[in-house]
């Protein structure tokens, strides 16, 4: 099928609505309900509720405290927690950044596959795996007694069953920028880190100011993002990796594909979208050099110039909704326009990111 091609306009940024602690939930998961919405909020131990404004100034936050997570459930926290369960990769970076790692007792499966950990905390490549979203450890979990359990958002079952058991657990779902802001800001309320948050959400919001500002009169290329398994898979104007196209100041060429997960296509779409550049996910299971020599697409333009890319993954992967994820931005702004945006400057906002909140040099060496 093809699909029509159609202009983007910028979209207007969502990070000062989350400062705000209310979000509308656009969730990206193929098991959402997108017609829910998610707020923090903060009860006293009366139990009386305060406005998101007044949450926000409230310090030092009290226990037991009520939050709505990211799949409108009320998850209420007796006391600060102190044992952690992170049973989703994208929580467990936050946890690191938000200078909660210490505080993880279970870590989701394959955690030795994230150079993040090693390089920033790799006393959590020791703890006992509860699993993944298609198989998680619900026994496991439970055992390790957690005061509180952060899960993706369709692990809803699972955050169920441990309610039931007396567990607190938050689901997150940080599919768009605007929903991962939401998830920083959650994810600190719960771990009374709220300052780390909103340094991290300043730093962030800071880069895509510059962004903005910096390529707001700039042409925008036509953009193909490639997943991980295969070149012919990409990501729709729901996804997160639009939104780092956009920022970068690029056109996502799937953007009118409205599909909330990654969205497989064939030669004939690509190359009737003909994009300028094509940009691989970090943890590609193929290579530049087979794009540039797949005799399928002799005749498009990215080929053509040889403006095939693969995303950094040294660290972590910048093309998913990681805390770091603005760099992914930073970095394909110097590709897609290396006139307004140097690859100094942008090494130097890396290294600045990672040295704050992970405790480590970038470029690594």
């Amino acid at each position: 099928m093809i699909y029509p091609m159609k202009r983007l306009t910028t979209r207007a940024a969502a990070l000062a609505t989350a400062l705000a602690l209310t979000v509308s939930l656009a969730a990206c998961n193929n098991v959402a309900d997108t017609s829910q919405s998610s707020s923090v909020t903060v009860e006293t131990e009366e139990a009386t509720p305060v406005t998101p404004e007044e949450a926000v100034e409230a310090q030092p936050l009290t226990y037991p405290m009520t939050l709505t997570d990211q799949a409108g459930r009320t998850v209420t926290i007796e006391s600060e927690p102190q044992t952690i369960v992170s049973g989703y990769y994208i929580s467990s970076s936050l946890l690191i950044a938000l200078g909660r790692a210490d505080r993880m007792v279970g870590i989701e499966a394959k955690a030795d596959t994230r150079p993040i950990y090693s390089l920033s905390a790799p006393e959590l490549l020791e703890l006992p795996s509860v699993g993944s979203a298609k198989e998680f450890d619900l026994e496991g979990c439970a055992a390790l007694e957690p005061d509180l359990v952060i899960l993706p958002l369709k692990l809803e079952s699972a955050a169920d069953s441990l309610t039931e058991l007396g567990i607190p657990v938050l689901l997150i779902n940080p599919e768009d920028r605007t929903l991962l802001a939401e998830t920083i800001t959650l994810v600190g309320r719960a771990t009374n880190a709220v300052e780390a948050a909103d340094d991290l959400l300043a730093f962030t919001e800071e880069q895509q100011t510059r962004l903005e500002t910096t390529l707001a009169d700039a042409d925008r290329p036509d953009v193909y993002l490639a997943g991980n398994s295969d070149l012919l898979s990409t990501a729709g104007s729901a996804m997160y990796q639009s939104d780092l196209i956009d920022l970068a100041g690029g056109r996502n060429v799937a953007e009118d594909i409205t599909d909330t997960y990654w969205v497989d296509i064939d030669y004939e779409q690509l190359l009737a979208w003909d994009p300028d550049y094509i940009i691989l996910a970090s943890d590609a299971s193929y290579t530049c050099d087979d794009v540039l020599n797949d005799a399928n697409l002799a005749d498009c333009t990215a080929v053509k110039n040889g403006n095939v890319y693969q995303m950094p993954g040294d660290a972590e992967a910048w093309d998913s909704p990681v805390p770091g994820g603005i760099l992914g931005a930073v970095w394909l702004s110097t590709v897609l326009h290396p006139d307004l945006c140097s690859a100094d400057e942008a090494n130097a906002v890396m290294d600045s990111f990672y040295e704050n909140f992970y405790g480590f040099t970038y470029p690594l060496a």
